[in-house]
C-alpha cells in the first residue's frame, strides 16, 4: 500500500504502517551514521543533552557525498543499518520512532522497536542521486568534525521508503528470504 506521512511521526502514524508499505515522507528527519551514533549513545550515558530531540523523530543512516555546485546535498544513499544496532535500543528507549537504512536488523533492535512502538524503513541502495532530489534543505547541526558523518537536519519532500519492519515485528526480509 502507498502512504504519505509527515515527519516527525507519532504512535498513530506508526500503528498505521505495515511491513511492505511504500511510504513517502515529508518533513524533518535527521542523519547519523556509526561515529555519530557512538557520540549520541555516549552523550545519553553521560546524562548530557543531545544535539536534537529523539522523541518522535526519524534518523536516516546517511553519510552523503559532497554537494556539487548548485546542489543542496550530494548523493544520499542509505548505509547498512546493522552497524548502528549496538546503539539503537537506547535511542529507541529515549523516543526515536523511525530509522531509515538498508539491510537486516538484530533481534535486540526488533524487540526494542516492538517495545517502543517504532518502525524501520529501507531506502533503495544505489539510488542515492535520485534520493538526493527529495532533500530540500540540509544543515549540519552537530559533530561537524566527523565530516560526512556529521549529524544533519534534513527537510525532505516525498522521500520514498519501504516499511521493512513494523511495530508488530512483521519483517519483510523474513517474509521474502525465509521462504
Amino acid at each position: 500500500m502507498e502512504k504519505y506521512i509527515e515527519a516527525p511521526i507519532n504512535d498513530e502514524i506508526i500503528k498505521d504502517l505495515k511491513s511492505g508499505d511504500f511510504v513517502y515522507i515529508t518533513g524533518t528527519i535527521y542523519t547519523a551514521r556509526d561515529a555519530a551514533h557512538k557520540r549520541l549513545y555516549e552523550t545519553i550515558i553521560e546524562g548530557k543533552e543531545l544535539p536534537f530531540k529523539l522523541k518522535n523523530n526519524i534518523i536516516y543512516y546517511l553519510g552523503p557525498s559532497p554537494a556539487r555546485e548548485g546542489q543542496i546535498i550530494g548523493s544520499a544513499g542509505p548505509t547498512t543499518s546493522s552497524r548502528m544496532d549496538k546503539y539503537t535500543p537506547l535511542l529507541l528507549d529515549k523516543g526515536l520512532k523511525g530509522m531509515i537504512g538498508k539491510g537486516k536488523r538484530s533481534e535486540e533492535v526488533i524487540d526494542s522497536m516492538n517495545k517502543n512502538n517504532a518502525v524501520y524503513f529501507a531506502a533503495i541502495g544505489g539510488a542515492g542521486a535520485l534520493l538526493s532530489k527529495c532533500i530540500k534543505k540540509s544543515e549540519i547541526i552537530a559533530y561537524e568534525d566527523l565530516g560526512t558523518e556529521a549529524v544533519r537536519k534534513l527537510e525532505v519532500e516525498k522521500f520514498p521508503v519501504i516499511v521493512v519492519i513494523d511495530n508488530e515485528r512483521n519483517n519483510m526480509y523474513k517474509q521474502i528470504f525465509d521462504k
